[in-house]
Parts: C-alpha cells; sequence; structure tokens
C-alpha cells in the first residue's frame, strides 16, 4: 500500500514539475511575457485582425495602412456623451507622454457609430484630442467587421431618439504592434501614466 502511495505521489509531482516545465517554456517563449498584465482567453493573437475602413480624409485604408507604428486602438462613437472622451483623452494623454520620452505613438478612434461619424466628423473629434490621431468610420459591415475582429461589443440603443441615441458598447483599448499584432489590452481604470510604461515595456521588447 505505501509502495503504491509513492508511485502515484512521485507520478503527480513528475506531472507537476512537467507542467511547470512547459508553463516556463512558453512564457520564456513570448518576448513580452515581462510587461503583460493580462490574459486572454484563446492567447492575445486570438485579438485583431485585418480590417478595411475609411480615415477622416475619407480615403480607403486597411490595418496596415494605420498600425504602421506602435498604435492604440479604441472603439467608441463621437456622441457619446462620457466614456469616449474620457477614454480617448486618456490615450492621447498617454501618447504625449511616450512623446515627451521619444517614444512615438499613434492614437486611433474607430467609431461604432458610422450613421453619424462621418469623416469630417471623425476629423473634428480626433484633431481636438491629438493632432496625429486617426479617426476611422465606414460602412456598418465594415465597422461590425472591425470590432468583431477585436472581440469588441456594441448595441445601438432600441427605440432611442433617432437623432440623438446612444450606443452601448466594450471600452477596452489596444495596443497593437506593426508586425506582432495586439500585445495588450487596457481597461478603463488604466491611468495614462501606467499606459505609458506598459506601452515603453512593449516596445523595447519589440526592438
Amino acid at each position: 500500500m505505501i509502495r503504491t502511495y509513492a508511485i502515484v505521489a512521485s507520478a503527480a509531482i513528475l506531472s507537476l514539475l512537467a507542467g511547470l516545465w512547459y508553463s516556463s517554456r512558453e512564457t520564456s517563449d513570448d518576448i513580452f511575457a515581462a510587461c503583460r498584465s493580462v490574459r486572454v482567453a484563446g492567447g492575445m493573437s486570438s485579438i485583431g485582425g485585418p480590417f478595411e475602413l475609411v480615415n477622416q480624409d475619407g480615403q480607403a485604408v486597411t490595418d496596415a495602412d494605420v498600425i504602421t507604428e506602435p498604435t492604440i486602438l479604441y472603439f467608441g462613437y463621437t456622441f457619446c456623451p462620457d466614456i469616449c472622451p474620457a477614454d480617448t483623452a486618456r490615450n492621447a494623454e498617454a501618447v504625449v507622454i511616450l512623446e515627451g520620452e521619444g517614444t512615438l505613438v499613434t492614437p486611433v478612434m474607430i467609431t461604432i457609430d458610422p450613421a453619424r461619424d462621418t469623416p469630417e466628423v471623425m476629423k473634428d473629434f480626433a484633431f481636438n484630442l491629438h493632432d496625429r490621431m486617426i479617426g476611422l468610420t465606414g460602412t456598418e459591415e465594415q465597422v461590425a467587421a472591425a470590432s468583431r475582429a477585436y472581440r469588441g461589443y456594441f448595441q445601438k440603443e432600441e427605440n432611442g431618439d433617432p437623432e440623438f441615441y446612444l450606443v452601448s458598447h466594450s471600452t477596452q483599448s489596444y495596443l497593437a504592434l506593426p508586425e506582432h499584432g495586439v500585445v495588450e489590452v487596457y481597461n478603463r481604470s488604466t491611468p495614462p501614466q501606467e499606459m505609458a510604461e506598459s506601452v515603453s515595456c512593449f516596445v523595447d521588447a519589440a526592438s
């Protein structure tokens, strides 16, 4: 009986050690492991992907045209009463902090309300936050496809005012690097200085 327990215990220990070895090996293969603060189901590589949208100058663009340097993307809308202005202002502030440290990062706002957010509207909204912010819109189908790629959510208010309706939506901000895709996701509670420090970590690791 004792021998049986010893065998079972040894097997359990070996299994645990194998699991720890695999976990450490998996982490060591991730050049951004020291920078990550969140884990997502399916892995970070499951977030993001190709999109086709329209920029604030009315030009058709793809993700490759937009993500040419470290980029912070956010899905929202310009008629949003409070959350979107606060989130995009936070992102812009982090970008300014990074600029002061010599790191250029592009802030991007992708609308989830293309009916009201025309290229002209997006241009004014983006420029008022940061002179390098990119505002993106498109058809309803293009916007929905982009949101799905980033595992986002939005839903127009039912039976709302036809002109002043609200849109409920997810509020994550995504850090994407040109050759790596999305590498981190930030929630609303992340302050600008903390976001800037995190972005710096990823940029340094990528280089």
